[in-house]
This record gives structure tokens, C-alpha cells and sequence, in this order.
């Protein structure tokens, strides 16, 4: 036998699962990319009133609200946890999975920055 097809069958597969994952792929109903260079991917995320996505993944962000938000986040292990949000708000989002969900009868906007690579540490401030 020759394993080499194989192979290429796994890896073919592990990757479009990997790309599965991002967000402006698997739902571009909802995400957009605004902005995208080595540093940040900037998206513009709307959701209508009571709309969910689907399962997808994001590196370590800021979510800035431009609506009032009430979201119901699912994760694969099945735990579920809401977040209720005023606009112009900012929230820190680590790295992971969910499946977002607009809890509101009114529709949802928000622009999240993934961040790209690590961060160069802070610079001191001259004296």
C-alpha cells in the first residue's frame, strides 16, 4: 500500500476544517472584514433580531459594541453563557470557539479586532 495518498487525504481534510472555522468563511451573512493587515483582522459583525451563527473560532480580541448587545455564546463541551452589553462598550475576548446568538428583538452590531501574532512588549515611557 501506499500511504502517500493517504496522507495528502488527511492533511486535505485537517485543513479545510481548519479553515471551517473562521467566522467570514463559514457565516459571511454576519462578518465582514473591514481592515486586515500583519498585525490585526478588523471585522464588522450584524446580526438581525434573534439570529444565531454558527460554530466558528477567533483568536484572542477586543469586541467594541455599537449596539446595546444581549448574546447567548454556546461552546462545543455544550456550556452556554449570555453577555449583556451597552453600546460603545469594549470587552476582551480570549482566544476559542462558540456559536453566537442574538438574544434582542432589535439588531446586533459590533466591530472585533483579532489580534495577530504576539504583541511586542510595552515600551517604556521616556524620561
Amino acid at each position: 500500500m501506499r500511504p502517500f495518498p493517504f496522507v495528502m487525504a488527511a492533511l486535505c481534510l485537517m485543513i479545510s476544517s481548519a479553515m471551517a472555522q473562521d467566522p467570514v468563511k463559514v457565516d459571511s451573512k454576519h462578518y465582514s472584514v473591514e481592515l486586515e493587515n500583519e498585525h490585526v483582522r478588523v471585522l464588522k459583525i450584524h446580526y438581525g433580531p434573534h439570529e444565531k451563527s454558527v460554530m466558528h473560532e477567533h483568536p484572542a480580541a477586543v469586541a467594541v459594541f455599537l449596539s446595546d448587545g444581549d448574546v447567548r455564546f454556546s461552546f462545543p463541551d455544550g456550556k452556554t453563557q449570555e453577555s449583556h452589553q451597552k453600546a460603545g462598550s469594549a470587552q476582551w475576548t480570549p482566544a476559542g470557539k462558540h456559536l453566537p446568538e442574538n438574544l434582542s428583538d432589535k439588531p446586533l452590531e459590533l466591530m472585533l479586532v483579532e489580534l495577530k501574532g504576539k504583541s511586542s512588549p510595552a515600551k517604556k515611557p521616556a524620561k
